[in-house]
């Protein structure tokens, strides 16, 4: 199942201003990685209305729970924007607990950023091993091409918005800046 094109278009741009965007879409890439060395890899996605809960949540009480203590993971989230404060609590004591777990999350843009807790629950993020970065276009484009659902007629390249790197480099920053 594949993410409507018209969703991706306007939950995933980078804007500052995000009037409007409040639901978060969570595309996921798990790698379970066994004993051999073979690689596993699901995918799929997660959004806050279908799942009764934030897409995050939803991912740790549906995906999550399927997890083979025995194997390791390595899982990529592409996020429309940052985890809340109780989501980035959520996911703190989700990898502390789960040890054979490695997330990597890169979020569109910055929910609420300019918030003293939420900018804390991002450090509690990087300090529990989460590796959080800003999606730079080239993301835009494997989200496109990998979840999105490619619509009779509609050209099947990515077409960058006019400002996707700028808000890329801006986004970039305050996060930088953030977790420094």
């Amino acid at each position: 199942e594949r993410l409507p094109a018209n969703f991706f278009k306007f939950q995933f741009r980078n804007v500052e201003y995000s009037s409007g965007r409040n639901k978060t879409f969570l595309c996921y890439v798990v790698e379970a990685q066994g004993k051999g060395g073979q690689v596993q890899a699901t995918r799929g996605y997660l959004e806050d209305e279908h799942a009764a809960a934030h897409a995050e949540e939803a991912f740790f009480n549906t995906i999550l729970p399927a997890f083979d203590p025995a194997l390791r993971y390595n899982v990529t989230w592409y996020v429309s924007s940052s985890p809340c404060a109780a989501c980035a609590d959520r996911i703190t004591k989700t990898l502390s607990k789960t040890k054979n777990l490695r997330l990597l999350i890169l979020v569109g843009r910055l929910f609420m950023w300019e918030e003293p807790e939420i900018q804390a629950a991002l450090k509690k993020l990087k300090e529990a091993g989460c590796k959080l970065r800003i999606m730079k276009p080239q993301d835009f484009e494997y989200i496109w091409q990998n979840f999105v659902e490619q619509e009779e007629g509609e050209s099947k390249a990515f077409q960058p918005w006019e400002d996707i790197q700028e808000n890329f480099l801006y986004y970039e920053e305050k996060l930088a800046d953030i977790l420094k």
